[in-house]
């Protein structure tokens, strides 16, 4: 308070420990005080440069001022303006009407947001805090905000422990599959409240068709892992590839030779870029949002309402392929209850129940299948290549040379 008021002690006012108080604190009398205390700025360090200085005024008016021979000379309209504003009887509010701000420059600026950064009291704010620190010290500099921002961001304790945002991403490389059930991407949910014996859910994603298969288990270890998967390539046939995490339960000896016995090369994501299986994590959380909605307050039915989860999810439109899960899979449209009840198209055409019209038509939409599949793929790498442009946009743009000194983010470091 004595560094904040030095100008102003034995003059108008006296600091206390946990307090001030005032001699003579009418309106008047105060601004009165400043205005000859502001006419001896000659001859003392408070407006060492004053076309430089900072004079504001509550509610956004600046007092129009201009320092010469002749002292201080006020914009009149300004004055007349501010007295018709409600006048504050205390120090505190003449403080909070008429704020007075020191500019300084140069290495004194850098000292100062240095010390409100690193300081005592600093605390290693961010580039927001750091100036607010600034200004409530009385401080002020027009690049302040540059400065704070250029300050933090080479200040070497606040970058080790600073954390990964969307900005210190690498490049998307986005996974383009061309054959459907070529390749699926696998992981565990789970753990979850005990639903007949079963805690965790198996979801396998198709790269191509988003179509996802899950299954719920009673554990996560490797025999339940092979059993799905020979399950799943028995209904769709051995995909060239499967992604997973560096789970335990996927890196084993027995999941390893279950797929050298299919043929099946099994590539996994690190913890460095966990978007290797991000479409499976994107999967992951429209099935439990769906699962969180249907359960109802009977969560302990989850594992019950699965199936209608999964066909509630394989039936919803998809705007990376531009149709559904199940038509790209099957090459028409499911038949959902809302179209019986309703009397949707397809149930009023009598032909429907002509079985060789049918059949004629079926063995179009099944010729129709192959065209419907490219023009998923088509609609998938424009997609992609889209998000990929918006990704990229949006992280430093950095490069990398040979001998450079880098920091290696450690994620499982958590407080030092």
């Amino acid at each position: 308070m004595m560094a904040i008021f030095h100008d102003m002690i034995e003059k108008m006012m006296e600091v206390f420990m946990d307090d001030f108080s005032v001699f003579g604190n009418s309106f008047e009398n105060c601004l009165s005080r400043v205005d000859k205390m502001l006419q001896r700025c000659e001859d003392t360090n408070l407006c060492l440069n004053w076309e430089k200085s900072h004079f504001m005024v509550k509610e956004g008016i600046v007092l129009g001022h201009k320092i010469s021979k002749k002292g201080i000379e006020v914009d009149k309209a300004k004055v007349d303006m501010i007295a018709k504003l409600p006048h504050p009887t205390t120090v505190k509010g003449v403080r909070s009407f008429l704020v007075i701000r020191r500019c300084v420059h140069g290495k004194e600026a850098l000292d100062i947001l240095e010390a409100c950064h690193n300081g005592p009291t600093g605390g290693h704010h961010g580039v927001n805090i750091t100036p607010k620190k600034v200004f409530d010290a009385s401080f002020f500099w027009p690049t302040i905000y540059k400065d704070a921002h250029e300050l933090v961001k080479n200040y070497d304790s606040c970058q080790r422990q600073g954390k990964i945002s969307q900005r210190d991403e690498m490049p998307q490389n986005s996974i383009q599959v061309c054959e459907i059930f070529n390749v699926w991407g696998i992981d565990f949910m789970g753990p979850f409240l005990s639903s007949r014996g079963n805690k965790y859910i198996l979801v396998a994603v198709n790269y191509l068709s988003k179509r996802v298969e899950a299954k719920a288990l009673p554990t996560n270890d490797a025999r339940v892992i092979c059993k799905f998967l020979k399950s799943l390539f028995a209904r769709f046939g051995a995909p060239h590839a499967i992604i997973s995490d560096h789970g335990t339960h996927f890196c084993n000896d027995q999941l390893a030779k279950v797929m050298l016995k299919y043929g099946v090369t099994h590539r996994l994501s690190t913890a460095y870029h966990p978007q290797t299986s991000g479409l499976v994590e994107v999967s992951n959380h429209g099935l439990k949002r769906i699962l969180e909605r249907i359960v109802g307050e009977n969560r302990a039915s989850w594992s019950d309402k699965l199936d209608d989860a999964l066909w509630a999810f394989r039936t919803a439109y998809k705007t990376p392929i531009g149709c559904t899960p199940y038509k790209l899979v099957y090459g028409k449209a499911c038949h959902l209850p809302i179209e019986l009840k309703h009397k949707a198209y397809w149930a009023l055409k009598h032909a429907n129940f002509d079985l060789e019209t049918a059949g004629d038509h079926r063995k179009v939409q099944l010729n129709e299948l192959n065209e419907l599949r490219d023009h998923a793929y088509e609609n998938s790498l424009i997609y992609k290549e889209k998000t990929k442009r918006i990704h990229d946009s949006k992280i430093k743009n950095r490069v990398f040379n040979i001998g450079d000194q880098v920091l290696l983010f450690n994620y499982r470091l958590k407080m030092f």
